[in-house]
């Protein structure tokens, strides 16, 4: 596949996310009827390779059909070099596999995920370990409360 809308994925079954950051990729997962999204792991990005690797298996063993990309836009809407700086990593994860990815404004996550394990009383040890699968769980969240206003 390609670069999708997100309207464009599969109606059906199991969609990944991820918060991609400089050192680590949060990666998130619906359930299978898309009622909610939970944070999964956060993978390493030391080399790239291996974390895609590591993305790959995650997507199979959960049998998803769609991954949907948190993607860092400016306040103002615009891409910034973060944005720039993800949608490469997205070119290169389909030049090793082809499957839908779809990209979602992720403006605010790593804050908001902050808030809420703070507020779930996880230590700021914990916090930091779990703050990018959290994250990528509200960006698929947020994907998903797109998806239920689908034409």
């Amino acid at each position: 596949m390609a670069v999708v809308d997100l309207f464009d994925l599969p109606r059906e079954g199991v969609l990944l996310g991820i918060d991609p950051g400089t050192t680590t990729i949060g990666v998130a997962a619906t359930d299978r009827i898309r009622m909610m999204a939970s944070p999964v792991e956060t993978i390493l990005k030391k080399k790239l390779a291996p974390a895609l690797e590591r993305l790959f298996q995650v997507y199979d063993q959960r049998e998803a059909v769609g991954l949907i990309v948190g993607l860092p836009l400016n306040v103002d809407g615009s891409m910034g070099p973060r944005a720039q700086s993800v949608r490469t990593l997205v070119s290169s994860l389909l030049k090793v596999r082809d499957l839908p990815v779809a990209f979602q404004d992720e403006r605010y996550s790593s804050a908001e995920a902050g808030d809420v394990l703070r507020a779930a009383g996880a230590s700021r040890r914990h916090r930091e370990a779990g703050i990018d699968a959290a994250a990528a769980a509200i960006i698929l969240q947020d994907a998903l409360s797109r998806l239920e206003q689908r034409p």
